[in-house]
């Protein structure tokens, strides 16, 4: 109409004038209403018509608008509606409009439906909704444009309600193309529940869409879903759709990315998102994850990167059930990905992304293979990585190279090429990654069967190293560790070992060509035979030492080999006999070829050359030993165990030698005993030895530095008692723990061990009498160091920076290389297995420091007491409480896979005291294993054993929800301020590391008492001022204190004095009171005379002057300088005991004389009396 309207128009002779009159008359046309309706409608109304035959003609009427050139008038007619700025009878308007909608046809019926929210105002939206509702029970195949009108109206929640169930009673009476809609409209604005509705993946995928949509585009949705998902607190309660919503709100909203990946660490820290939601996710809804691939992706290279391990394990299971369940572009872009986490330089995002690696290759071999190129491409940072991560990088590479036979060649070529490339290097470093790398692939094939390859593999490694004695150390052990793990044939190495069987003599030795006079010692038999075997120790060490012999032999003959040849000799002896070492139990008895030790009584008189031999053969004594305690703690055999007993003893006995040795020989390099890292990873610091009292000062500092690279739950070092020699002339051994071989955790089943029995045997081998071996403090002590050494270094991550270019990774496993073969979870089962024992020790700790307190009274510094062995003893129980500390503290219990094995450690400290019950919740195993450590409090023999108690305490009461102890934490810390610490000499102990241990206790009460202030004054009533606060840091602080008040303070003094004279002389009066500790301070420093604490005196008393002489000024300028007057000020200690101190005289004339001085400075030409006033206070 409009179109032939305006051709009429503009054919017409008059245009364009005719455009105005053709206005001009419409406008006079329709100011009749009667006339307008007329001109609408094609036919024309009978005035006396039925309301239902008007209707009728308005329903031809409609369908005779839409007329076959495709304009929908009606549609136009709606759409005009929706513009009218004043509706004159809006309820009129909805009835009309309700009546039009029962006679049109379904297409119109869809307009004015989806029209009238536009149409409509507000005031009707409830009662347009009531007519809806009644019309959807009626009409279901207007459901979607109800529900379209219906999802833009204001509806209370009854209403809503009423909808909601009107569409699940009508679901299975909706077509399939309809309920994509449906679900979109209903689930977003009405809450659907989706366990109610049976759809295909199509509508879910839909449904996210929308839901995607409105948190993109409406800040109230998106604010909505990280509320309700944040205030869930219970992993049962975590549907899948809470963790979608969570990665489509990271994948659509940049801005709060860092809110949603805090929200997620939160919730997998604490439980509440799982890996088995995870894997739901992926499992039932596909196709969302798929369209999410870059936001799980950047989510996983987030987690990974974190310290957290149950954050770094959800990152990796997000890497893994992608790769599972997405297409080759995702499975190309997460190798990718992986790839580029090994070759970043972080040595714990190495080792994930290689587990992960080495967990998808064994999974999914076939779909890995094609991204080999990738893979290979690790083999070129291979300087960066550390022994293990090397081995596992052949594993993968091995694993991928021989999957798939000559689809698979080009990967064994080029792993046969680099191998071949490092043996014949010259360049150490290399040549031992070539070693690895070998025989690493050697296991991998074992494990496939294919021997011919790795025979000749095996020999082409012995034969490159069989010149370098070193690598062929580290040959053997490479190869007891694939016997271990089950991946060696074992008759590949029957030649090998047999040829070397000359480490062991069965003839008397000539010791004339030797540096010291050959002695067996440390035989285990009464009765030595003349075919008794011994270890060669001497004349190899002397042999490898002088250097007499060819390169060859020496290689084959060098002591650097005995410890790791054996190792491998006993791994393929137990695996031939299915653990049965009968066959060479005469090793565990067997004497060594030494010397006579009491040498080291006359170091003295030995040259450096002979001292550095000697500290080298006790070094190859000491791992002999290790490795016959490895070899034979698995031994069920009474006697066996008794004698491995002995070779504890053995071991500490020439530790205790070394100690004295390595003082005596400052810059002595030991031997290696572990040869898969850096020659001079793990040196020991420097342990020169001075004389005077500035280097004792020295070797203090030190000793300190030597502590603080052990880690904070090392023990504390012990006071020495007067009069006796300084022990800080012996070295400590743990700076050297590289250089002794590793024990393997089946060692501390020695720890079971209680009273054992020790058979003598007579010439006839007839028992003759029985022995009682129990194992010792020393011993204990040993066992204990090196367990807490190994939970350190598995326990607690590495710090999460890049190493230094051109810097490898293994320093921090030099020593650990058997250890880090093992998962932290492996290793957390083990000492789990160990804590029975474990608790027996420590309650024979408490038994004994109880029993010392009885006898002495009550205190532990009685004169009956021995010193060493309460030294021990103390060493041990600080050792037991951080074995328990780092056990319980480890991050992995906080994943839901652990839970059993947490319960498992609980239960053992429950069990002592609740015995025989076996049914507990973890909050009663908590509250239990509290309660049993809490009973240690009391016999705690010094402040390190004090704090490490308290943060045991503090670790089982965080993994509580509902219980965190404060108070009972509170009371145990209060009860160790309050405590006078004594040594077992007699003194009292202090120091840098007391004061530290002091501040850290101080500072845990504080977080858990209710009143601070309170607290404070409470502490300092009953606790000395020197033990709370040490007296070194009060002349410190205390005159930065009172110079920032002369600074800062004193101006606004001058210029307030007059207006508020009061809080001013207030506010001077408490601060001279407060500075009156600070003058007890100096007293008490001279009562002690302590040089660290009296060093800063002078400082002090000079601010402390200057404040007396700023308070005059002060004065002086407001007019009161009468005002000021000086009193004498006594001499007292820090118990405000008055002392009178003894000075010579002429240090009395020089204070007199330098305080005339500044008399004369300061006051200028004040009266005499004045200046005798301040010269009385000043009197000392």
């Amino acid at each position: 109409f409009q179109k032939k309207l305006h051709q009429a128009l503009r054919k017409h002779p008059s245009y364009p004038q005719v455009v105005e009159e053709f206005i001009t008359g419409l406008e006079s046309h329709i100011e009749n209403r009667d006339q307008f309706r007329n001109c609408l409608l094609p036919c024309v109304p009978v005035q006396n018509q039925e309301a239902s035959n008007a209707v009728h003609s308005y329903c031809e009427s409609l369908i005779k608008l839409v007329g076959s050139d495709g304009l929908n008038l009606p549609r136009l007619i709606v759409n005009q509606l929706k513009w009218l700025d004043r509706i004159v009878n809006s309820k009129e308007l909805l009835s009309t409009i309700m009546q039009m909608i029962c006679v049109s046809p379904l297409s119109i019926q869809h307009d004015i439906i989806t029209s009238l929210p536009e149409i409509l105002e507000d005031a009707q939206h409830s009662e347009v909704a009531r007519e809806l509702s009644s019309l959807l029970k009626e009409k279901t195949e207007l459901t979607v444009p109800i529900l379209d009108a219906l999802s833009s109206l204001n509806l209370d929640l009854g209403l809503l309600s009423e909808v909601r169930d009107l569409v699940i009673n009508g679901w299975d009476h909706t077509q399939v193309l309809e309920n994509d809609i449906i679900i979109s409209l209903v689930v977003l604005y009405f809450s659907l529940p989706a366990s109610q509705v049976n759809v295909n993946q199509d509508c879910i995928k839909l449904l996210f869409e929308v839901i995607k949509s409105a948190i993109k585009f409406q800040k109230t949705i998106l604010e909505g879903w990280i509320k309700a998902i944040e205030n869930v607190y219970s992993a049962s309660d975590h549907k899948v759709l809470d963790l979608i919503v969570l990665f489509l709100i990271y994948a659509t909203n940049s801005k709060i990315k860092k809110q949603i990946e805090r929200m997620l660490r939160n919730k997998i820290r604490s439980g509440c998102l799982r890996e088995q939601l995870l894997r739901s996710a992926f499992r039932y809804h596909p196709l969302v994850m798929r369209d999410l691939f870059p936001a799980i992706l950047s989510l996983a290279e987030v987690f990974v990167h974190s310290a957290d391990s149950c954050i770094v394990s959800f990152g990796s299971y997000m890497y893994k059930q992608a790769f599972t369940a997405f297409d080759v572009y995702c499975q190309q872009e997460i190798v990718g990905a992986l790839v580029t986490h090994a070759c970043g330089g972080n040595s714990e995002e190495v080792d994930v992304a290689l587990d992960m690696l080495t967990d998808l290759v064994s999974l999914h071999t076939s779909s890995v293979v094609p991204y080999g190129v990738f893979l290979k491409s690790i083999l070129d940072y291979m300087d960066n990585l550390s022994p293990q991560q090397i081995r596992k990088l052949f594993h993968i590479l091995s694993v991928l190279a021989f999957s798939q036979g000559h689809r698979s060649s080009h990967i064994q070529d080029d792993i046969h090429m680099v191998i071949r490339k490092q043996l014949s290097s010259t360049i150490p470093k290399y040549r031992r990654i070539g070693i690895i790398g070998a025989l690493t692939m050697v296991g991998s094939m074992a494990a496939k069967r294919i021997n011919s390859i790795n025979s000749s593999i095996t020999y082409s490694v012995y034969s490159s190293c069989g010149q370098i004695p070193q690598a062929l150390a580290l040959y053997y052990d490479e190869l007891a560790n694939l016997i271990q793990k089950g991946n060696m044939d074992l008759q590949i190495l029957v030649g090998y070992i047999t040829d070397d069987l000359y480490w062991f003599n069965l003839v008397p030795i000539e010791d004339s060509a030797f540096l010291f006079p050959v002695k067996a010692l440390y035989c285990l038999e009464d009765e030595e035979s003349e075919a008794t075997i011994a270890i060669n120790l001497l004349p190899l060490v002397s042999q490898s030492y002088l250097n007499k012999h060819e390169n060859e032999v020496t290689a084959k003959m060098s002591p650097v080999c005995l410890s790791p040849f054996f190792r491998l000799l006993r791994l393929c002896i137990s695996e031939l006999n299915s653990g049965n070492l009968e066959d060479i139990d005469a090793l565990l008895v067997c004497p060594l070829y030494l010397t006579n030790l009491e040498v080291g009584g006359k170091l003295d008189s030995l040259s450096k050359e002979e001292r550095e031999f000697l500290c080298t053969l006790l070094f190859h004594a000491l791992n002999w030993f290790h490795e016959v305690v490895n070899a034979f703690c698995r031994q069920n055999d009474a006697e066996i165990k008794g004698r491995v007993l002995a070779r504890l003893q053995n071991i500490t006995e020439l530790q205790s030698l070394l100690e004295k040795v390595l003082a005596a020989s400052p810059g002595y390099t030991p031997p290696l005993a572990n040869f898969d890292s850096e020659t001079v990873e793990g040196m020991p610091i420097n342990n020169t030895v001075g004389t005077t009292k500035k280097k004792n000062k020295g070797n203090r500092l030190q000793f300190m530095r030597i502590f603080l690279q052990l880690g904070s739950t090392s023990v504390f070092p012990l006071q020495d008692s007067p009069g006796k020699e300084s022990r800080t002339s012996l070295i400590p051994l743990q700076s050297y723990s590289a250089y002794f071989r590793e024990l393997d955790l089946e060692v501390f089943n020695i720890l079971h061990c209680g009273l054992l029995t020790k058979s003598i045997l007579d010439t006839e081998m007839h028992t003759k009498t029985r022995e009682i071996v129990q194992i010792g403090p020393a011993e204990l002590l040993f066992l204990l160091e090196d367990l807490c050494r190994k939970l350190e270094h598995v326990l607690i991550p590495a710090p999460a920076k890049r190493a230094p270019f051109l810097k490898g990774k293994g320093k921090r496993n030099a020593g650990f290389s058997h250890l880090c073969q093992r998962t932290s979870q492996e290793v957390i089962e083990r000492v789990v297995e160990f804590l029975k024992p474990l608790c027996n020790h420590m309650e024979n700790m408490h038994n004994f420091f109880q029993a010392l307190m009885a006898e002495n009274h009550g205190v532990v510094d009685g004169p009956g007491v021995n010193i060493q062995e309460h030294q021990f003893m103390s060493s041990c129980y600080q050792h037991l409480l951080q074995i328990f500390r780092l056990l319980f503290a480890w991050s992995g219990f906080s994943q839901h896979e652990n839970h059993s094995l947490l319960k498992s450690g609980l239960h053992v400290l429950t069990d002592r005291l609740k015995p025989g019950e076996k049914e507990f919740s973890l909050e009663d195993l908590l509250s239990h294993s509290f309660q049993y450590l809490l009973n240690f409090q009391h016999s705690v023999p010094n402040i390190y054993c004090a704090l490490s108690l308290t943060q045991l305490l503090l670790v089982i009461a965080e993994k509580s929800v509902i219980n965190l102890k404060h108070k009972e934490i509170g009371s145990i810390t209060k009860y160790f301020l309050c405590q006078s610490w004594m040594q077992p000499n007699g003194t009292r102990q202090k120091g840098t590391q007391f004061n530290d241990a002091l501040h850290t206790l101080f500072c845990i009460y504080m977080e858990h008492t209710d009143n601070v202030l309170k607290a404070i004054e409470d502490i300092s009533r009953h606790l000395l001022m020197d033990y709370l606060f040490p007296p070194l840091s009060h002349p410190q602080y205390g005159r930065l204190f009172v110079e920032t008040f002369l600074k800062h303070g004193m101006p606004l003094l001058d210029y307030s004095f007059k207006k508020h004279r009061e809080d001013v002389q207030s506010l001077l009066k408490t601060f001279q009171l407060s500075t009156r500790q600070l003058h007890h301070m100096c007293g008490h420093s001279k009562i002690h005379q302590d040089t660290g604490l009296t060093s800063h005196v002078p400082f002090l008393k000079k601010s402390l002057e200057l404040f007396v002489y700023r308070v005059k000024a002060m004065l002086a300028l407001n007019h009161c300088q009468e005002a000021f007057w000086v009193g004498v000020l006594k001499n007292r200690d820090l118990q405000v005991s008055k002392y009178r101190p003894k000075a010579p005289f002429c240090d009395l004339m020089s204070f007199c004389q330098k305080v005339l001085k500044n008399i004369k400075v300061h006051m200028g030409k004040d009266s005499l009396s004045d200046i005798q006033s301040l010269f009385n206070a000043s009197k000392v």
